[in-house]
């Protein structure tokens, strides 16, 4: 297994981007967004600003992806977590070996400052991260228009 990190220094290709959007835009399943929102998620993890950017990170097996997440700086560091993990997935083929755990234990170890998610109740995903340190402090409320 490798891991690959795209971040503002080294940016994925075209070819890149659209092979990360397609597997995490079918692995997410039911827990994922369009095509276009994952897409910009990408876009904004790579962008060349100091407190903004962040990073999307790989991990591949005979370059294949298997793992992939998408982390985004909030550039709110003290009173907002300065990193939210927006979109973590790993390949259905691959589930119940460690492996989401292994991908979020290096955004843990590769990220600056405090980290942020979401996670319905109901996602399998939320007992890794209430594992791996995550709490839920808040309710979170929105209104959308």
């Amino acid at each position: 297994m490798n891991i690959k990190i795209f971040d503002p220094h080294n940016k994925p290709l075209d070819t890149e981007k659209k092979e990360i959007v397609d597997f995490l835009h079918t692995h997410l399943e039911e827990y994922g967004d369009p095509k276009k929102d994952i897409e910009k998620a990408i876009e904004y993890s790579v962008k060349d600003f100091i407190s903004f950017g962040g990073f999307t990170m790989l991990i591949t097996e005979n370059k294949k992806i298997i793992g992939a997440t998408v982390v985004n700086k909030t550039g709110m560091q003290g009173y907002i977590p300065e990193n939210i993990l927006v979109y973590l997935a790993t390949h259905k083929d691959y589930r119940g070996q460690g492996l989401g755990k292994k991908l979020t234990q290096k955004v843990i170890d590769y990220a600056s400052g405090d980290i942020s998610l979401h996670v319905e109740a109901g996602n399998p995903a939320r007992q890794l991260y209430e594992k791996l340190g995550f709490t839920n402090p808040y309710l979170e409320m929105r209104l959308k228009k």
